[in-house]
């Protein structure tokens, strides 16, 4: 078994459990757990000491999945997803069976198909999408590797996932665009 199955399978337990991971991504490290368990969600507001009226995002591998998770999605989030050769996060109208607290007072939610390898094969085999956000207290500065990550968020979460934390390549965070039900983009993050 190579080691990115062996740490999915670590992963997986976590996430079923409601626990919370810390783990690379196509950016920036990141807290996730799983997008529709309310509690989950929870507690990486609590950890993050994040207000929860400042939403998350959700993790996809594959833009099939975002039907299940919205009621419309323009043919240009398709377009803008599978062209961008850039992590790209596009907030859309709409979002259904995700945790509420996931979901903006306008009804909308963030969602990224990731491009990274582990992402992407994690959220497959658990088959349902993973929240990410920035490995950090909220206010402070987002980690742009593993070395950057505070003592806090390592302690406070469930699993490391153990992959990549010697890279010295430093990420940076998605562009973010909000979607229109007309198909009008705004863009939030670039």
């Amino acid at each position: 078994m190579d080691e990115i199955n062996k740490e999915i399978d670590k992963c997986l337990v976590v996430l079923r459990a409601g626990g919370m991971i810390l783990y690379p991504t196509d950016t920036v490290w990141g807290i996730g757990c799983d997008a529709t368990n309310e509690k989950a969600v929870d507690k990486i507001f609590a950890l993050k000491r994040r207000d929860d009226s400042k939403s998350m995002i959700i993790l996809l591998d594959h833009t099939a999945r975002l039907r299940g998770y919205f009621n419309e999605v323009p043919q240009q989030a398709y377009e803008i997803m599978e062209l961008s050769e850039q992590p790209v996060t596009l907030v859309l109208s709409g979002a259904k069976n995700v945790a509420k607290n996931m979901i903006a007072v306008d009804g909308s939610l963030g969602v990224r198909i990731v491009l990274d390898e582990f992402c992407r094969r994690l959220i497959g085999r658990f088959g349902k999408p993973i929240v990410s956000t920035s490995a950090n207290i909220s206010g402070q500065q987002t980690p742009v590797s593993f070395s950057s990550v505070s003592a806090e968020i390592i302690s406070g979460v469930d699993h490391v996932v153990s992959l990549r934390q010697n890279e010295a390549t430093e990420s940076k965070p998605s562009t973010i665009l909000k979607m229109g039900v007309g198909g009008e983009i705004k863009f939030i993050r670039r």
